[in-house]
């Protein structure tokens, strides 16, 4: 699945017409200076912790499930200081503490002005409806699935996995909502962003131990959304061409599975699978994964706030 992933991306930026590679992965990767940042860790002001397994599996899956939305977030009622994400993940930790872990019956059950309430939000505008809506989907989705095929417990999911990332990606997968799979010039773009981050925050929420330990973890993919495009576009990695860019000027959105929109993910899947293959080639060790956190946690930076941040509504990022 992983092989698959790294060679559809790389196919289309080959054939890519709006989004290219316009700088050499090997200088960029000289100067993120990976030495000087430090080891992934999970974030504990934003999210929830549980010394209990089950507990702390469920909340990462359950916030892994609603992990999308950026293309919505302009409608968000944020919480102060915030972005839509850290919201959103904020807003679950305040339940998971005052109300308790939620059982996958409860999630099956769960109405859209539930999650509204829970989320901190309002239904009165439309986009943010249609938002909570696909949550709530998505939430009923999990609840039903770990109902019908692992006994309600999400750490039987979890170790249906056998240890591994993909097969982790696989299961998930079986929900509508995780088949992240775009088309483009006649052939499937498999992605599975939310799928692959589940993995990825599993092993940091259990410090790669327990529920948290993949033993192909070093092969995900990156996680392919809205942000690190952007972020490779303005340090100089990446480039779109001139009316993808005037387009997100001012302040378009991209529909998803477009082309320009496959473009932007599918390219920035494989540039960041060439710095770390320059990474390599210079003695370290420096997985899409890691990459990945660190240029994600470098978009939070002021310098990366702008209109060229592409917008997308769908339930995959």
């Amino acid at each position: 699945m992983f092989a698959s992933i790294r060679a559809a991306c790389a196919e289309v930026a080959i054939r890519a017409r709006h989004v290219h590679i316009a700088g050499d992965p090997g200088v960029y990767a000289r100067g993120l200076n990976l030495e000087a940042v430090p080891a992934p860790r999970y974030d504990l002001e934003h999210h929830f912790y549980d010394s209990d397994p089950e507990t702390l599996a469920s909340f990462v899956i359950t916030l892994d499930a609603i992990n999308f939305g950026s293309g919505y977030f302009s409608h968000l009622i944020k919480r102060p200081g915030l972005s839509g994400y850290f919201t959103v993940a904020s807003a679950l930790k305040d339940h998971f503490v005052s109300q308790g872990a939620p059982s996958a019956q409860e999630l099956s059950l769960l109405k859209v002005q539930e999650i509204a309430v829970l989320l901190g939000q309002d239904l009165n505008d439309p986009v943010r409806y249609e938002l909570l809506q696909l949550f709530t989907v998505a939430l009923n989705d999990l609840g039903n699935y770990l109902d019908r095929r692992h006994g309600g417990r999400f750490l039987t999911l979890v170790g249906a996995a056998g240890r591994s990332a993909e097969n982790l990606v696989r299961l998930l997968a079986e929900m509508p909502l995780y088949r992240d799979v775009a088309h483009y010039e006649g052939f499937g773009v498999p992605f599975y962003k939310r799928a692959q981050i589940t993995a990825s925050d599993l092993a940091l929420a259990f410090g790669g131990k327990g529920p948290g330990e993949f033993v192909d973890l070093s092969e995900l993919t990156l996680f392919a959304d809205n942000l690190v495009p952007h972020v490779l576009r303005v340090d100089g990695l990446l480039e779109y061409d001139a009316d993808l860019l005037a387009r997100l000027e001012r302040g378009e959105m991209l529909a998803a599975g477009s082309p320009q929109e496959v473009e932007l993910r599918a390219v920035a899947v494989h540039a960041v699978e060439r710095v770390a293959s320059a990474f390599r080639a210079g003695g370290l060790e420096v997985t899409p994964r890691r990459l990945d956190i660190l240029l994600w946690n470098r978009g939070q930076d002021i310098r990366y706030r702008g209109p060229t941040r592409h917008r997308t509504r769908t339930p995959y990022y």
